[in-house]
């Protein structure tokens, strides 16, 4: 008797363990299962700054110091380039970037960076450690003719950039701010506070990058994106935990590129407060 009470413990703890693999299993192959969110690229709170004029202004008011050779915003930096030929036209990129290891701002969609291995700009898909952030001047080059030209910040857009035709005739001008196109909208609870509601992100007069909406509280409330004007891929909105953590509420499919015609918008996913599925629409 004694002997079957320890077989059939043996059993059950066997058993017991196999379930808790499987469960595990089945919530990393289920990423529904559970409307808690776990990544570190997720911004769970406002960010604190954003174009800040007058420090911008304080700087200039400062004597400029003299200029060290390949030293950009403090940073020590290295050269590069990469070249191309498509089509009969000889594409050169120049450009300066860091060994400085940095996250990507969670906030801004285009991080730029060159892939060593295959020699190439990549503005998505950055790893620390898989190649490096662009930073300081940058320079595209069209059969002799340069294009595009504008300054890097940590792999994000900084400062004038513009855009000039074949003929080397600007065509266009942009400001940014780390990444932020200075021409973005954003709405505050509170103009003493400058609790920030929401940022819509503007580029050429149409929305265009990550949009974010937050609660009063400071904890971000939606995500998603703007492509010529649309909202394109998932959108997702988050419940208010007290910035606590980072729990789904609902995700809603939008076309994946913009203008895709007879599309309709629909819910994909609903999760209670507790991050459990209560709603997942069959494909």
């Amino acid at each position: 008797m004694r002997r079957f009470s320890i077989s059939f413990l043996f059993l059950l703890l066997v058993s017991n363990s196999s379930f808790g693999q499987n469960a595990e299993s089945n919530l990393k192959s289920d990423p529904d299962s559970s409307g808690v969110v776990n990544s570190a690229l997720l911004p769970t709170t406002m960010p604190l700054m954003l174009f800040d004029d007058a420090k911008e202004k304080e700087a200039k008011k400062k004597k400029k110091k003299k200029a060290k050779k390949n030293e950009w915003f403090g940073i020590k930096t290295r050269k590069g380039y990469t070249r191309k030929d498509i089509r009969g036209q000889q594409i050169l990129e120049y450009f300066n970037y860091t060994d400085v290891e940095r996250k990507p701002d969670p906030y801004i969609r285009d991080v730029y960076w060159f892939d060593t291995q295959e020699r190439a700009v990549k503005s998505e898909g950055y790893v620390a450690g898989t190649g490096y952030l662009l930073h300081g001047p940058y320079e595209r080059i069209i059969n002799d003719v340069t294009v595009e030209s504008g300054m890097f910040y940590y792999g994000t857009k900084h400062k004038t950039w513009m855009l000039f035709d074949s003929k080397n005739v600007l065509q266009d001008k942009n400001h940014f701010d780390a990444g932020w196109p200075r021409e973005s909208r954003v709405r505050y609870y509170d103009q003493t506070s400058k609790t920030i509601k929401e940022i819509i992100p503007i580029q050429y007069n149409l929305e265009e990058g990550n949009y974010f909406h937050f609660y009063e509280d400071k904890q971000v409330a939606v995500t998603g994106e703007y492509q010529y004007g649309e909202k394109v891929g998932l959108w997702t909105e988050y419940w208010d935990t007290n910035n606590t953590r980072a729990i789904r509420k609902r995700e809603i499919q939008y076309q994946e590129t913009a203008y895709t015609k007879n599309f309709r918008p629909y819910i994909r996913a609903e999760w209670d407060k507790d991050g459990n599925l209560v709603y997942r629409k069959d494909n």
